[in-house]
């Protein structure tokens, strides 16, 4: 791979490949100590902090892959030094533009770093450990949902009696569990009477429910914070042009964070019934030609408009209100 190099005058700006059992290091300028690698464990992140804290990076990238890297990450937070968390796609589509091809821990360690100087991915506030809590706790009850439906859909398809036994066992354990994350869920909710507040102000738009709430709590602490076009572009719904030259592509949207979507994505599906605002803009799009599914990205984005501005002006939904 061609060696990358920056003007050696400025800070080193580092970029961290993690897997599970290994951290490799990359920084830019290189030098002869430039490219490291440590064990993913207590040790190894206590000996990668104090060598970043002699480097005094400008700043610090790391992947999110799967939740390997949270542990590490706090450490460098405690430790103040500037990380920022990026997304996975975003670094592969940037190593495909600048031609690296080739994949191993350590030239990703390197492309992280090379990403990190040329892109210069803005630091936003990571979450605390309460929140995170709150995030591992959703992304358990999800999985637990989805196990769900998977063993309903058995069900359906079980002709023998032990077999059909079997899967109404597990059925009870999957519900039992779900009951119990719900209750770990509420209690956390009721220790924080700003988290309460905010999951009434959002809970009062027709079509949001208090899941749909509480993922936009945990993965989408912006909201309200920032503008109706940076927030949509944040999710991933806001529409990307796809043109050149004479030709006009078809608008599109990709990226964001998938979960928050997903979770819009059904708040949607039921405030284009039982919203009384949201009904008459998605029939509206309907009536004038657009695609229902279209239209109903259309209602997804204005619902996340309209709950942005919810929180920022700190006033619940009214029926009367124009997003």
């Amino acid at each position: 791979m061609a060696r990358m190099s920056l003007d050696a005058s400025s800070a080193p700006v580092v970029g961290i490949d993690v897997s599970k059992d290994r951290l490799d290091v990359a920084c830019l300028p290189q030098t002869v100590q430039s490219a490291r690698s440590f064990d993913n464990t207590s040790d190894g992140h206590a000996q990668i902090v104090a060598w970043l804290a002699a480097a005094t990076p400008k700043l610090v990238v790391i992947e999110a892959t799967g939740g390997y890297h949270r542990v590490l990450v706090a450490a460098l937070i405690a430790a103040a030094l500037p990380v920022v968390v990026v997304n996975p796609r975003q670094v592969r589509d940037f190593a495909r533009a600048v031609g690296v091809l080739a994949k191993t821990d350590r030239i990703d360690a390197l492309v992280l770093a090379r990403f990190g100087e040329r892109v210069q991915p803005t630091q936003r506030p990571l979450p605390d450990q309460e929140i995170q809590t709150m995030a591992d706790l959703l992304t358990r009850r999800r999985q637990l949902v989805e196990h769900r439906t998977a063993e309903s859909n058995r069900m359906g398809q079980a002709q023998h009696t032990k077999v059909r036994a079997s899967i109404r066992a597990v059925l009870r354990v999957i519900e039992q569990q779900i009951e119990t994350i719900d209750h770990e869920i509420d209690d956390r909710i009721k220790g924080s009477p700003v988290w309460q507040h905010k999951l009434e102000l959002m809970q009062s738009v027709p079509g949001v429910g208090a899941i749909t709430a509480r993922t936009l709590l945990v993965s989408l602490p912006e909201l309200g914070t920032i503008s109706r076009q940076s927030i949509a572009a944040l999710v991933g719904v806001a529409p990307l042009n796809r043109d050149s030259g004479t030709l006009r592509g078809r608008r599109t949207i990709w990226g964001g964070r998938a979960v928050v979507r997903t979770a819009l994505y059904m708040a949607a599906l039921v405030a284009t019934r039982f919203n009384p605002v949201l009904r008459e803009y998605y029939r509206r799009l309907v009536a004038a030609g657009k695609p229902k599914k279209l239209a109903l990205i259309a209602t997804l984005r204005k619902l996340l408009v309209i709950l942005n501005a919810i929180l920022r002006t700190n006033q619940p939904w009214r029926t009367t209100r124009v997003a």
